[in-house]
């Protein structure tokens, strides 16, 4: 047997019901939407989340938290990725060529997490007090932009 001699067995594909085709059909007349009433109408039924008139469950929800519109999220760097990377400078351009960020506008921060061993040149947005003594202490700078 070969794909281009399947044939589906009669009676495993059912036609849809094509309805408002006459009395006949026995889906005449209404249409299967009944008499009257909001969904018998064109346009009709009810939004999403409507529960027939009970206060729907979004607006039973406590509203929690704040989103402030003027947040600066930033792209952790952690020392130990940085030892990864094998770079003598770390800075905006550097990253965007290892893809660890998508442009210039990113925000970096270097963490302290992990260890480094070489003098490595830093120039990022912020970094914090561990980070920066463990890079000095390797031999390295750090400059905040």
């Amino acid at each position: 047997m070969k794909l281009h001699e399947l044939k589906s067995t009669p009676g495993s594909k059912k036609s849809p019901t094509r309805v408002g085709r006459g009395m006949a059909s026995g889906k005449g007349k209404t249409s299967t939407r009944g008499h009257k009433g909001q969904n018998s109408r064109s346009g009709g039924g009810v939004r999403p989340g409507f529960e027939g008139g009970q206060t729907p469950l979004f607006r039973r929800l406590p509203k929690i938290g704040f989103t402030s519109l003027n947040r600066k999220e930033y792209v952790i760097l952690n020392l130990d990725k940085i030892e990864q990377l094998g770079l003598s400078e770390v800075n905006h351009k550097t990253l965007i060529d290892k893809k660890i960020i998508k442009s210039e506008k990113c925000l970096v921060k270097v963490l302290g997490n992990g260890t480094i061993t070489k003098a490595i040149k830093v120039k990022v947005n912020k970094v914090s007090k561990s980070a920066q003594e463990a890079i000095t202490k390797a031999g390295g700078a750090v400059e905040v932009i």
